[in-house]
Formats: C-alpha cells, sequence, structure tokens
C-alpha cells in the first residue's frame, strides 16, 4: 500500500499481480469458458481499490480467479481459488463476537473481520457450491462461509469442506478455530 494510506498499489505491483492474474486465467479456462480476459483487464486496471482486494486476496493464499460476469450489473466476480483454504487465512475464528467470548487461547483475528479488511465477502454456501462446480477445494481443509443471522444468533457458525467426493456444510461455535480452516472471499470488479 502506499504511503497516503488509499487502498491502492504500486505501479510495479499491480503489473505483477495482473499478469498473475492473467496466467490464472489462462490456465483455468473452464472456470470462465466465455469470458475475455481483455473485457476483465479493461476493469481492473479503472479500478485502483479492487486490484488492491484483489492483492491481499494473492498475498493470504486465495489465489483469486474469475468465475463468472453478471451481465445486469457488468461485474466480474472472482473467488479464492486455492486448493486448499488460504494459508494466510488460517487459525480464526468466525467473528468479533465469537472471538471476545473466547475466555482463553484467542486468536489474532477474525474471518469476518478480515474479510472487511480486505474489501472482500466471505463465500456464502450456495456460491461454495458454485465455486465446488469448478474443481475439487478444501479437500484437507474448510472454510467459514457466511452464516446466515438466525444460526449467528444462537451462537454457531457455518464452514464446509469436500470429503469422499462430496461437499459437507457444518456447524461449529463461532469462538472456535483450527490450523487447517480459513475462509474464502469473493469479490466483484
Amino acid at each position: 500500500m502506499n504511503s497516503s494510506n488509499k487502498k491502492e498499489l504500486l505501479s510495479g505491483q499491480s503489473e505483477e499481480l495482473l499478469r498473475t492474474l492473467k496466467a490464472r486465467f489462462e490456465i483455468n479456462m473452464i472456470r470462465h469458458k466465455k469470458l475475455d480476459w481483455a473485457k476483465v483487464l479493461e476493469k481492473l486496471e479503472a479500478n485502483d481499490e479492487k486490484l488492491w482486494s484483489l492483492n491481499e486476496m494473492e498475498r493470504t493464499g486465495g489465489e483469486p480467479d474469475v468465475i463468472g460476469h453478471d451481465e445486469k450489473r457488468d461485474e466480474y466476480i472472482f473467488y479464492d481459488c486455492s486448493v486448499e483454504s488460504p494459508l494466510g487465512r488460517r487459525n480464526v475464528c468466525y467473528d468479533r463476537k465469537g472471538l471476545e467470548s473466547r475466555k482463553s487461547f484467542k486468536p489474532e483475528n477474525t474471518a469476518i473481520d478480515m474479510a472487511a479488511a480486505m474489501n472482500i465477502e466471505l463465500l456464502t454456501e450456495e456460491e461454495y457450491r458454485e465455486l465446488q462446480k469448478l474443481g475439487n477445494f478444501d479437500m484437507k481443509t474448510s472454510s467459514w462461509v457466511k452464516t446466515p443471522d438466525d444460526i449467528r444468533k444462537l451462537g454457531g457458525a457455518l464452514f464446509a469442506d469436500r470429503r469422499y467426493g462430496k461437499v459437507f456444510v457444518y456447524h461449529n461455535s463461532a469462538p472456535s478455530y483450527y490450523g487447517s480452516r480459513a475462509f474464502r472471499g469473493s469479490l466483484r470488479v
């Protein structure tokens, strides 16, 4: 991030990220069969803050990639597409309330707070299932997913993974955290 504290990258950082995103886009065409990199690039180059968010996704191990295009809003949709949950986002409770309720062994952060700081959204259960149609993700790890308010009010939070060839969504208490659980995010550009 530059010294003015705005959420934008330095020129060299932007170029490096764009090269990484282009290479990933070209290698994984099954995720975005009918999309054109030139149009995605045009959107990215016009939005420094979104590029900064994608860099945060990349920096924390998410390996963001385009998974679709919302034609009504003319936005490209990026998801974290790392094979396992992003390494730089593990060992976190679901949210601040969960973290504060822990009596001891508190982790340093929460999934909700990290996502907000990165200006991204946690994948919903439906988005997580969409991602799993594009490949096999979280076969050894798991990822927090956006939890409905009625579950969260009762102290729970949801996470998901792929085991035995199936996608499972489970519950845990929001204060829980594990070395193999992180979160996956989405960003619209």
